[in-house]
């Protein structure tokens, strides 16, 4: 079943405004990392949240030309790594400043691996390590359902994320 809210009289947002207005939601920053060697990647989301916690279960949406979505569509497991206030540079770096791509952004931090083989950070504020149970992929985006298979739970405050900057708790 589907629903429509939507008033007929009134014209569809563009895409600019429905970003400039997300922007103004904060979100905790995560890296959601996948593949090994050479061919590991991610990216930077504010996107990834609980599901259901019976089963343990997140969600994390990704852009469908991402690297990242397409090392986790053939790998079928991921990692959602939480960061840290500290964590700004690591964050810098998966989101491509300065034109860093693929397994280039892993330089400059501690990485291990827990149930599922995917990369995790090992000093982050935590990690969840999830296998990859459905994808639903719409527009842009895939909506991923991960399971989760394993998780660390370190210290500190969490990195966030809104107008455009990172920031932490004041």
């Amino acid at each position: 079943m589907t629903l429509n809210f939507a008033p007929a009289n009134f014209e569809p947002p563009q895409s600019a405004d429905l970003k400039q207005a997300m922007r103004r939601l904060a979100g905790g920053v995560s890296v959601v990392t996948a593949g090994e060697g050479e061919a590991r990647t991610g990216a930077v989301v504010t996107s990834a949240h609980s599901f259901s916690v019976e089963p343990p279960t997140l969600i994390v949406s990704l852009n469908l030309g991402s690297s990242t979505w397409a090392a986790v569509r053939q790998a079928g497991v991921f990692c959602v790594n939480i960061l840290a206030e500290s964590q700004r540079p690591i964050a810098e770096r998966f989101s491509g400043f300065g034109g860093v791509k693929g397994a280039a952004r892993y330089a400059g931090a501690e990485w291990t691996t827990l149930a599922t083989g995917a990369p995790v950070l090992r000093y982050a504020l935590a990690a969840v390590d999830c296998e990859v149970e459905e994808a639903l992929e719409r527009h842009s985006h895939a909506l991923i359902f991960g399971r989760v298979r394993a998780l660390k739970i370190g210290a500190g405050g969490p990195l966030l994320y809104a107008e455009g900057r990172y920031g932490a708790f004041v």
